[in-house]
């Protein structure tokens, strides 16, 4: 095991480690005036950060190929955790999407199922052997399994999410090598549905809601939207968020308001500041120059992520490290493009950097995962 440990690639880990002393200041800053949702508490921060490095040790010990073995009865209880979740579930920002567990603590299945529809894509398309796929012993197979975790996330609902694991699909997709014109005509549905959608959305928005409202089905999504491709006839409140955000970011200009300094954070002009808003802090109190600083440090560990997908000798090995870079990838664009006015307002954390303990954990045993995959990708399993 020792030979094994020399394998570690050094430079994910010291990443990580700057990502959560990162965490730690801007989430100490953003909490800073006493904002009610929150309170600064280093021990439930500690706890947090002690639980996600545990989980990142034991992914990276377990050999992958042990779970994607297992990953058809993960994904099982996966499934399970979703139909639950909606009818035991607490209700969050509009998404019955959490479980309670008591010492302010939830938990959120959504994060979990991410994982384990990688290992389960991972697992069916690896037997292929880097074969092009075929729409029905193939493409067809794949997308059924990830349709219906999607379709249970758009229920709760919980739009964003489900993006992801639709993202998560496609970059799996793409690593499997499937034929160009499935992607052609692919792209072209998703394009042109997503034309329609924003056509009648735009044109119908006040009988949608009102009809929607009706049936007592969530619209909190709705004016996130509208403020997204229609901001001229978004109410203020719906502007609010984004508006205060661009405004936060703008005003840090080049080296920013100073750290503990950002006028508009520390006046609670932003909402959620220390989850979903983390990066209006890194833009206002350190600037442009921090924020290239933190992009910078995403970039360079989405790379080592490739080169140890690059150097995998099985194919399950290499599609995971995908899977987990595509979410990881979609995640950072989501979250500050929705601080910047290019994506609409959702619930997506910035990944290793909001304060949640569902998010890290989970991105902690994806990042383990990866490193399991580089300490025991060292021969050929045949099962691959």
């Amino acid at each position: 095991m020792l030979h094994k440990l020399k394998k570690i690639d050094v430079p994910i880990v010291v990443i990580l480690l700057c990502f959560m002393a990162i965490s730690t200041a801007l989430v100490y800053s953003a909490t800073l005036t006493g904002n009610a949702e929150l309170t600064f508490d280093p021990n439930k921060l500690a706890l947090i950060y002690t639980v996600s490095l545990l989980g990142f040790t034991a992914a990276m010990m377990v050999d992958y190929r042990v779970l994607t073995k297992v990953s058809y009865y993960l994904y099982g209880v996966g499934i399970v955790l979703l139909i639950a979740v909606y009818f035991l579930g607490v209700n969050l920002n509009g998404a019955r999407g959490w479980f309670r567990l008591g010492f302010g603590l939830d938990f959120q299945p959504v994060e979990l199922v991410k994982i384990i529809l990688i290992l389960t894509l991972a697992s069916f398309m690896a037997k292929r052997r880097g074969e092009t796929l075929q729409l029905t012993r193939d493409v067809l197979p794949v997308g059924l399994l990830a349709a219906l975790p999607i379709a249970l996330v758009i229920i709760q609902p919980d739009i964003g999410n489900a993006i992801i694991l639709c993202v998560i699909l496609l970059g799996m997709f793409w690593i499997g090598n499937i034929r160009l014109s499935y992607v052609l005509i692919g792209t072209s549905v998703l394009a042109g549905t997503a034309g329609l959608f924003l056509y009648l959305f735009q044109h119908y928005y006040d009988p949608l809601k009102a009809y929607l409202e009706v049936k007592d089905i969530p619209t909190h999504w709705m004016p996130r939207i509208l403020t997204l491709i229609d901001p001229s006839s978004a109410s203020s409140n719906a502007r609010y968020h984004v508006e205060n955000a661009i405004r936060a970011i703008g005003s840090g200009s080049l080296l920013g308001e100073k750290y503990l300094h950002g006028s508009s954070v520390h006046s609670n002009f932003i909402p959620v500041v220390y989850t979903d808003s983390i990066f209006v802090v890194v833009g206002e109190e350190f600037g442009f120059v921090g924020s290239s600083a933190l992009l910078l440090m995403y970039f360079v560990l989405i790379y080592r992520m490739i080169l140890i997908s690059l150097h995998c000798k099985n194919y399950s090995g290499s599609y995971i490290v995908v899977g987990i870079v595509s979410m990881l990838v979609f995640q950072i664009f989501q979250n500050i493009g929705m601080m910047i006015g290019i994506m609409p307002l959702t619930g997506i954390t910035l990944p290793f950097i909001s304060y949640g303990g569902t998010s890290l954990l989970i991105n902690m045993i994806a990042m383990g995962l990866v490193m399991s995959i580089k300490l025991h990708d060292d021969m050929l399993l045949d099962e691959d």
